[in-house]
């Protein structure tokens, strides 16, 4: 290991540089495979610098460089569809498609999205920010491809944590029952045998795809012929090696591709010709399985436990990360250490995670109960129902998931969960706008799909002390299920309690007396609803904030109340359009209460997909915000807007 951060790129300091000749990827497919090498040491060196100043997923795009590079080299993309899954490691590949000059805009507000983005460019032909999507978005383009008789080839790349979905596997069967021409790169960065990276393994994938032989079992039984006699190999390690190849290749074939790896990843000698080769060779579905290192060729995220998966803004030589001082807790810290509290005095209570166990905080809750701790991998529908079958056998399961992941197990919530009313306790991470990884990861919509379910128990707390005290509700209820959410990032910095305390089902709180004036906040807006009140007040305006905390079942009397001592009531909610105000209004509705003079002005989400900016800017623009609430109440009140507002919010 070198001193050094920065390794592989020191070498192309002495060159003329050549990443600055590539505008497009045309100019890769006039180089030599030499001067390739070089661009790829550049461009390593270019992603790093970039996402220093912007934060963003770095350890991915590091782990594609070489990958990248071959692949746009080789194909002719855009016409040949080049399709990443997940897609965070897409950074080199914009560095590498004509937006270069705004990659350091990356995920700021008006900037390049994190992810692939089909509006972006067209060498982004398909979005993507969930997992598990490219093998099937890649046969419909190649299917679509074929019907409309145009040429070209379709890439899909694919890491192998995106392969524990379903998804996946029930694309490649379809796939190889199509029996389309359709290039798979399978992106291995959890490999841990030695020998599947070495030359041994480059060189049969450099016969297999030439076409010399025909099957993978034929290549099983030539072996022997091609090992090296002057590599020696422990029996053990052949052994290890051989059963790899044999699971991996059979596994696939049976599934109809054609099976081509091991490969290094990192090495252009290589991936290039195994390219070249299916390129011109390739007839049917093929798998080409390639072994990378995450954070490749940056010390820091080569040591890094999460190999800089996601990173704020750093320095470059050192890799320490720049973060704002703040003495309040996470929401997500704050849920996992409450749920390990209540796990400690009951031994039913377990807990589950779709793949990201530090991401929900379960990694602490695995460390303290380690037995009671289920990582289902990227399969949010299977662990919904594993979930309802743990606590069909009289188990406390906390299924914690991000609301934007939630939706991809929506119909296991219905039909193996709410149906049966099973008590399974869904910890809603990632509620509502979540600044620079934006749309495909706000949770703009779990309170509208969870809240119409008929028996399901919804909250939303309105600080980090609130949280502490729907983990202990969720514990305790036993005879239904429940969802209780919470934001990304900090906290309020309330003071906390100890412990928690069960909450009276379906009943909200009074935060703030007023009279004229009523807040009824659902969520973590809380804290500007209260801001929003208080220069209310101080212009004539007495204004009551409350705190819902539930959606379902509704606080009937405090909504009658606030609806008869006040002229004016706002709901407010971080989600869309069919949430918590839809809920209110439908029972002020009926009891005759929207034809009684009450002006009420629901506030919630734009109905629209928001694009990435800070959390701050997304809120203010969806009028979410103290300013936003104060101008909902004056134009209720027939104020005008513009100097009213600005008289009252200073």
């Amino acid at each position: 290991m070198s001193d050094t951060p920065i390794r592989d790129t020191e070498k192309a300091a002495s060159k003329t540089p050549l990443l600055d000749q590539v505008s497009d990827p045309a100019a890769l497919r006039e180089m030599s495979d030499e001067q390739l090498r070089q661009v790829a040491d550049e461009l390593r060196q270019e992603t790093i610098d970039a996402v220093s100043v912007t934060g963003g997923h770095l350890g991915a795009g590091l782990g594609v460089v070489e990958l990248t590079v071959a692949i746009h080299s080789v194909f002719e993309t855009p016409r040949d569809k080049l399709i990443w899954d997940v897609g965070h490691q897409c950074y080199p590949h914009k560095i590498l498609t004509g937006r270069r000059d705004r990659i350091r805009t990356l995920r700021q507000g008006g900037g390049l999205s994190g992810f692939t983005k089909r509006a972006e460019s067209p060498y982004d032909p398909f979005g993507a920010a969930h997992s598990s999507t490219s093998i099937s978005a890649g046969l419909g383009f190649k299917v679509g491809m074929d019907l409309k008789n145009e040429d070209g080839d379709v890439v899909c790349v694919i890491g192998d944590g995106a392969m524990s979905a379903g998804m996946a596997y029930e694309a490649m069967n379809n796939a190889g029952h199509l029996n389309r021409r359709l290039i798979v790169i399978l992106n291995d960065n959890e490999m841990s045998i030695a020998p599947p990276v070495g030359a041994m393994s480059a060189y049969l994938a450099k016969l297999w795809s030439g076409g010399v032989y025909t099957s993978f079992r034929e290549v099983m039984k030539q072996i022997a012929k091609v090992l090296p006699e002057a590599i020696e190999l422990r029996a053990k390690r052949v052994e290890e090696y051989t059963k790899g190849m044999a699971v991996g290749g059979t596994l696939f074939e049976e599934l109809g591709f054609y099976y081509l790896g091991p490969i290094d990843g990192h090495n252009l000698d290589h991936l290039l010709p195994v390219l070249r080769n299916v390129r011109d060779r390739a007839d049917g579905p093929v798998l080409i399985h390639c072994v990378t290192q995450k954070g490749k060729g940056y010390a820091p995220a080569e040591n890094s436990a999460d190999k800089y998966h996601g990173v704020s803004k750093f320095d470059v030589v050192t890799g320490e990360m720049k973060k704002a001082a703040s003495n309040a807790p996470s929401y997500t810290k704050v849920f996992a250490q409450s749920l390990v509290k209540e796990a400690d005095k009951d031994d039913r209570i377990v807990a589950v995670t779709a793949a990201m166990p530090g991401g929900t905080g379960l990694d602490l809750f695995e460390n303290a109960h380690p037995s009671r701790c289920f990582d289902v991998g990227i399969a949010e529908q299977h662990g919904v129902t594993f979930c309802a079958g743990l606590a069909a056998e009289g188990l406390k399961p906390f299924a914690a998931i991000y609301s934007t992941f939630l939706q991809r197990g929506y119909d296991q919530v219905v039909h193996d969960v709410a149906i049966q009313g099973l008590p399974v306790r869904f910890a809603i991470d990632r509620a509502g706008l979540v600044g620079a990884d934006g749309p495909t990861h706000a949770g703009s919509f779990d309170t509208g799909f969870l809240a119409s379910l008929p028996g399901f128990v919804v909250m939303a707390c309105g600080d980090e002390a609130e949280l502490v005290h729907m983990v202990a509700t969720a514990a305790s209820i036993d005879d239904r299920p429940c969802s209780f959410r919470y934001p990304r990032g900090e906290g309020v910095g309330v003071d906390m309690p100890e412990v928690g305390a069960p909450l009276e089902i379906g009943k909200g709180r009074i935060v703030k007396e007023g009279g004229k004036v009523a807040i009824l906040s659902f969520g973590a807006r809380l804290k500007e609803a209260i801001a929003a009140a208080e220069a209310l007040d101080a212009h004539g305006l007495p204004t009551t904030v409350a705190d819902a905390r539930f959606a379902k079942p509704l606080d009937e009397e405090l909504i009658l109340r606030l609806a008869r001592e006040h002229e004016v009531l706002l709901t407010v909610e971080e989600g869309a359009v069919g949430g918590f105000a839809s809920h209110v209004l439908q029972f002020l509705a009926m009891r005759g209460k929207l034809d009684s003079g009450l002006k009420i002005r629901p506030l919630v989400l734009p109905d629209a997909f928001v694009d990435h900016d800070s959390p701050a800017k997304m809120y203010e623009a969806a009028s979410l915000d103290a300013r936003g609430m104060v101008a909902a109440a004056l134009e209720a009140l027939g104020a005008e807007r513009g100097t009213e507002i600005g008289s009252v919010i200073a």
